[in-house]
């Protein structure tokens, strides 16, 4: 497997047990994103019976499960962990998947997917607590990268701010070769402002 991809042994273990429950012999668990690349991507555990893989899955056998990964969603699945948390009311499974929105880039990526990837997995996390989002709308022949706030940024008091000491602070140090980032907003819509 040319992924990371962390299992952690509690969530074996807890995995393990339900599979036990099952009551069918050589029960694995199938991993997958639905809608990969997009911003409606989720991380999707699956019972896999015997016959029930694909031929091109790739199957990771661990020490306490077998599980079998959805070809498609290899490069979404990288550096994804599923992690098993006992507490008062039982326990919970959790999945993060921070590369299932977006496959991870690098330097080599076109500069389009690297600041989508900076925008997706930086950015709109922390925007989103005020219901806000950005998106790359497009990037000039002299690399200035045109973006569009949604949600509470439109409109919001505060994007001057976020704009300049957020959002173009982290695209120009993370994406050295952006010669700048441009607002396409129209700001006169406040409907959803955070700020008013």
């Amino acid at each position: 497997m040319d992924i990371a991809l962390n299992i952690t042994e509690s969530a074996q273990m807890y995995l393990a047990e339900l599979l036990a429950k099952q009551n069918t012999k050589g029960m694995a668990v199938r991993m997958f994103v639905t809608q990969p690349g997009t911003k409606y991507a989720e991380t999707c555990l699956a019972y896999s019976r015997p016959g029930e893989e694909k031929p091109d899955d790739e199957l990771v056998e661990l020490s306490h499960i077998r599980v079998y990964l959805e070809r498609n969603s290899l490069p979404y699945l990288d550096e994804a962990e599923v992690d098993y948390a006992k507490d008062r009311m039982g326990g919970q499974l959790t999945i993060k998947a921070p590369n299932a929105k977006m496959p991870k880039v690098t330097k080599d990526s076109p500069l389009p997917d690297q600041v989508n990837y900076i925008l997706y997995t930086e950015i709109n996390p922390g925007l989103a607590a005020h219901g806000g989002d950005v998106s790359l709308e497009e990037l000039t022949d002299d690399n200035v990268a045109v973006l569009r706030f949604g949600g509470g940024c439109q409109g919001c008091s505060a994007v001057d701010m976020t704009l300049k000491d957020g959002v173009e602070k982290t695209l120009m140090e993370r994406v050295p070769q952006l010669a700048g980032v441009r607002d396409v907003t129209d700001h006169t819509v406040t409907e959803n402002a955070y700020f008013q």
